[in-house]
């Protein structure tokens, strides 16, 4: 068996310390057979880099069934007139979006991308998954609008769905529910059956648009047009009185693994509210969606705060310019440049990889792992910047 002994300024595990001077042995397959430092090899037998050696990104939250819709839908509108945008102009001629579908996952891997959490509504993106180019947790969406009469065939309109996905590779799926503001309690309780007791990914929209706590809250806002607008009434909807993520709770398995998604108006007491609800609760952040949908970006220092397991996702290039995760952590570095790059690095890589199931191989740089290595053109200082680049390596 042939090995690689690729070594660079720094090699960020992630999961320890940064290490000078490191060296990353590999095997054929990508498997990390050894971790040292130069000292430790002849000189002529390293794959020599300048910059810094990461494991590769995990992409925790991406549509990548809407890949054909980029620049179709205006930024900075808002989150009900996109989402308006979306199902009135996402339909196109099935060739296009098989096209847009195999190159935006070619970019996520050219970018160092080693795994996606994504959101299926429909089978359009099950033939490019099935060809085991990268790793998937595909996450079928269901939604009733919070119409409870409505569940079961919104559920088995969903179920089929699932049924008709493969997952080679090491892939996962799972049925998950839209937001709190499209799933009735009745959906809630199908969904949370159909997963089991097996342990599960779920991911579900949180708190992104002040409209969703505003209907929470008080029963008020732009949501009551927005459902009218499709003849939905919502007479037997009530006001809980509390943010939305908490009827999230209320109505989900503490049990499996949660991945809230977006997350712009979440606040600290609703942070410490799951956290209490779960010790298995993610929290992925698309900063570049949240500024092309809303403009607005989420508290990042309530989440360091609370200790709170950060992932970081692209969303769809309907909300984004590109499928990168590279650009989303400059993004956070650029607003919030508090957040550290040794921060930043586990929300990217670690974190999304145990949000998903997959740190077994995937997340840090280990013996044992095939986690995928890419590398940064950073100097020791660490700081990412517009010039900033990732190359793939493994």
């Amino acid at each position: 068996m042939s090995y690689r002994k690729i070594t660079a300024d720094y090699i960020c595990p992630v999961s320890s310390a940064p290490i000078a001077e490191g060296v990353v042995v590999i095997n054929e397959n990508g498997r990390i057979e050894q971790i040292g430092n130069r000292t430790d090899f002849e000189a002529s037998e390293l794959e020599r880099h300048a910059g810094v050696v990461i494991p590769g990104f995990i992409n925790t939250h991406c549509h990548l069934e809407l890949s054909h819709m980029k620049g179709r839908v205006n930024t900075g509108t808002g989150l009900i007139p996109f989402i308006t945008g979306v199902v009135t102009q996402r339909n196109a001629p099935p060739e296009e979006i098989q096209a847009a579908i195999a190159a935006a996952e070619q970019e996520m891997i050219d970018g160092g991308i080693v795994a996606i959490g994504d959101i299926s509504n429909v089978t359009d993106t099950f033939a490019q998954k099935a060809q085991g180019n990268t790793r998937y947790y595909t996450f079928v969406e269901m939604f009733d609008f919070l119409q409870n009469q409505d569940a079961t065939q919104e559920f088995n309109k969903y179920k089929a769905v699932f049924d008709l996905l493969e997952t080679p590779n090491g892939s996962q799926k799972a049925c998950v529910p839209h937001a709190p503001y499209s799933v009735s309690e009745s959906l809630f309780g199908m969904i949370n059956e159909a997963n089991g007791d097996a342990m599960a990914t779920i991911s579900i929209h949180n708190e992104e648009t002040p409209p969703e706590n505003e209907l929470f809250l008080h029963k008020s806002g732009d949501f009551i047009d927005f459902y009218a607008s499709f003849g939905i009434h919502l007479d037997k909807f009530e006001a809980t009185g509390k943010t939305s993520i908490h009827y999230a709770l209320e109505n989900m398995n503490p049990n499996q693994r949660t991945l809230f998604v977006h997350n712009t108006l979440t606040s600290a007491d609703d942070i410490q509210a799951a956290q209490r609800w779960s010790d298995k609760v993610y929290w992925a952040s698309c900063p570049n969606a949240n500024l092309y949908i809303e403009n607005r970006l989420p508290n990042y220092k309530t989440f360091i705060d609370a200790n709170a397991k950060v992932t970081i996702g692209t969303d769809s290039l309907t909300s984004n310019w590109q499928l990168s995760i590279l650009e989303e952590m400059k993004t956070i570095a650029r607003f919030q440049s508090y957040v550290s790059f040794a921060t930043l690095l586990q929300w990217a890589t670690l974190n999304g990889a145990e949000a998903l199931g997959f740190d077994d191989e995937l997340g840090s740089i280990e013996v044992g792992k095939t986690p995928g290595l890419s590398l940064l053109n950073l100097d020791g200082n660490f700081q990412l910047n517009a010039a900033t680049q990732v190359t793939k390596l493994v």
